[in-house]
């Protein structure tokens, strides 16, 4: 499926010092995720890469556990954002627990985890990865080099970025969002579905330009990551459920990189 092209960004005037100019604006679109005509959520996101998107909240959200259950996803404008259709076996919608899981409330662009009905449903056990350790000097570079991969900030100065970057320090994909989980959320899916047509990404890890908070390292272990790059330091509770998982934690520091 080819996105339906949206408004990413807008340009408004603006005022510098009484000086006039312009600043490209980063759009927030509501997209609601329906399921065989269910709806399971409405996120606010930026309307790019929205099968990406697809893929990788369904699979971070347990409504898939595997990409390859997905069997189809549309886009379709409405008057007030998109409707991102997808297609999954009759099993597995009905194995999902709406009464419990469904989000009540709309997701705002900056939280992973509203309309949740417990604590209990953001607790569940993560799976084991395999921990992958980078070198350093990657790292390094490859934190010095992400902010020229985004595209999108470069222009608004506002979105969050998700890279997979190789062990080798490729940045092999970056993908861009007003939510920073919704960035990895798109990263992650583009690597779901590169993998399914036979061209897996390189072994290596995500880099993210937010914050380590506990919904990108859920995110992440869900998907089989093993080693995470931030660009600050995680939350205590991000670190308490990456060693649940075996999953590495690094961060961007002041003299190098701080491995957690």
């Amino acid at each position: 499926m080819a996105d339906k092209e949206q408004e990413v960004a807008r340009a408004v005037d603006i005022d510098i010092d009484g000086t006039r100019d312009q600043w490209q604006l980063a759009n927030e679109c509501p997209l609601a995720l329906v399921y065989r005509q269910r709806n399971y959520a409405v996120m606010l996101a930026s309307p790019q890469d929205l099968t990406d998107f697809a893929y990788g909240f369904s699979v971070s959200e347990r409504v898939v556990s595997d990409a390859s259950e997905i069997k189809s996803v549309r886009a379709e404008p409405n008057v007030l954002g998109i409707d991102l259709h997808m297609e999954i076996d009759q099993a597995r919608l009905e194995r999902l627990d709406l009464t419990q899981r469904r989000r009540h409330l709309v997701g705002a662009s900056g939280c992973g985890l509203c309309g949740l009905d417990n604590a209990d449903q953001f607790l569940a056990k993560l799976p084991k990865v395999g921990a992958v350790t980078p070198a350093k000097e990657v790292m390094e570079k490859a934190m010095a080099a992400f902010s020229s991969h985004q595209e999108l900030n470069q222009q608004t100065h506002s979105v969050h970025g998700a890279a997979w970057v190789s062990l080798e320090c490729d940045i092999v994909a970056v993908r861009e969002d007003v939510g920073r989980h919704n960035a990895v959320d798109k990263l992650l899916g583009a690597r779901a579905r590169a993998a399914l047509v036979g061209e897996a990404f390189p072994d290596g890890f995500l880099m993210v330009s937010s914050r380590c908070s506990f919904e990108i390292v859920e995110k992440a272990a869900r998907h089989g990551v093993g080693a995470l790059l931030s660009i600050s330091a995680p939350t205590a509770l991000a670190l308490d459920k990456a060693e649940e998982a075996g999953l590495q934690l690094y961060a961007r520091a002041p003299n190098g990189i701080a491995r957690f």
